[in-house]
């Protein structure tokens, strides 16, 4: 189901992912408020600030991920790509993961903080997904492990 107010269906997900104990009433008014604060900080950029959040999104999807693969008695972290929902689900929660371990006053102003930080490409969750993609290259010589 798309959300009310955006009609887009990835926001729904998105909240999803943000909502606890089943308070979804909450999870929307968290994620509204959140933009409506980087709209209010972004004001010099002439992006809206759903677009500043799908670009966020984006900066901190990752593309190949390492798995655990143990052949003959050794375990070799193997480089894999990564399937295209599961590229968007790992971003969405690396975003809420590293927005609640940042310090503020409410959530809505720590996912604001961590949106903007990852729309200017820094901050934890784009450094999670620069540390995997590093991972990956590092693990290169194992590729030929994937089965």
């Amino acid at each position: 189901m798309p959300d009310p107010k955006y009609n887009d269906v990835l926001v729904t997900r998105f909240v999803n992912d943000l909502m606890k104990d089943g308070k979804k009433s909450v999870a929307y008014g968290i994620f509204y408020d959140a933009l409506n604060i980087v709209e209010k900080k972004m004001k010099d950029t002439e992006t809206a600030p759903l677009d500043v959040w799908k670009k966020a999104l984006e900066n901190i999807t990752p593309n190949v991920e390492v798995k655990s693969r143990r052949v003959g008695g050794a375990t070799f972290q193997v480089p894999m790509e990564i399937r295209p929902d599961r590229k968007i689900s790992i971003s969405i929660k690396n975003l809420i993961l590293f927005a609640r371990k940042r310090s503020g006053k409410s959530m809505a102003e720590k996912l604001a903080g961590e949106i903007q930080s990852a729309f200017n490409e820094e901050g934890g969750a784009f450094k999670k997904k620069e540390d995997t993609h590093r991972m990956a290259e590092a693990n290169r010589a194992f590729a030929h492990f994937r089965f």
